[in-house]
């Protein structure tokens, strides 16, 4: 391991749909860091029958929103957060980036189980690349992206969860 500052980590995920939990922890991933890109996975297999939204959908969309949030006081820093696409393997992705870190939220144990799993493997595969896990805030830690999704489809309000573009493409979507 090498003896060197984190100065750009990742915050992975597929954010389909983008939530206000992940939000939450793009903007606690900018405190341990300042510089910030967002990795969106291509996922084409996600829950066997791909994703509600296409890649560039969901790429606009974290766009958006994080230009909508940026707008709100003391949030103008995440206008210059990254989003980008990731097609093969986040080690590959962090590499060609020369990103030294992975940033993942957690919201129960069984997401502690299923990323601790991802980062043995990324340890195994880049020793260099540390995971920084930080514990969902309470007021987000009920949120999923399926969660969202099967509200939108049943037409039940998802405001409280998502940004508002997210909502509003929720809505043309369903």
């Amino acid at each position: 391991m090498l003896d060197r500052e984190i100065s750009h980590i990742v915050v992975p995920g597929t954010f389909d749909p983008v939530t206000l939990g992940h939000i939450d922890v793009i903007k606690r991933a900018y405190r341990l860091c300042p510089h910030v890109t967002v990795g969106v996975a291509l996922s084409q297999t996600k829950n066997g029958s791909g994703t509600t939204f296409s890649l560039s959908e969901r790429i606009s969309l974290l766009q958006e929103s994080l230009a909508e949030e940026a707008q709100k006081p003391d949030q103008g820093f995440l206008s210059h957060i990254d989003v980008l696409p990731i097609a093969g393997l986040l080690v590959d992705f962090c590499e060609t980036i020369s990103a030294q870190a992975v940033v993942k939220g957690l919201r129960a144990t069984t997401d502690f189980e299923y990323e601790l799993a991802q980062s043995d493997l990324w340890a195994k595969m880049d020793v260099d690349l540390e995971s920084v896990f930080v514990m969902s805030s309470p007021q987000f830690g009920f949120i999923s992206s399926s969660m969202v999704r099967e509200m939108a489809s049943l037409g039940a309000d998802t405001s409280l969860l998502v940004p508002a573009a997210v909502e509003r493409a929720l809505k043309d979507k369903f």
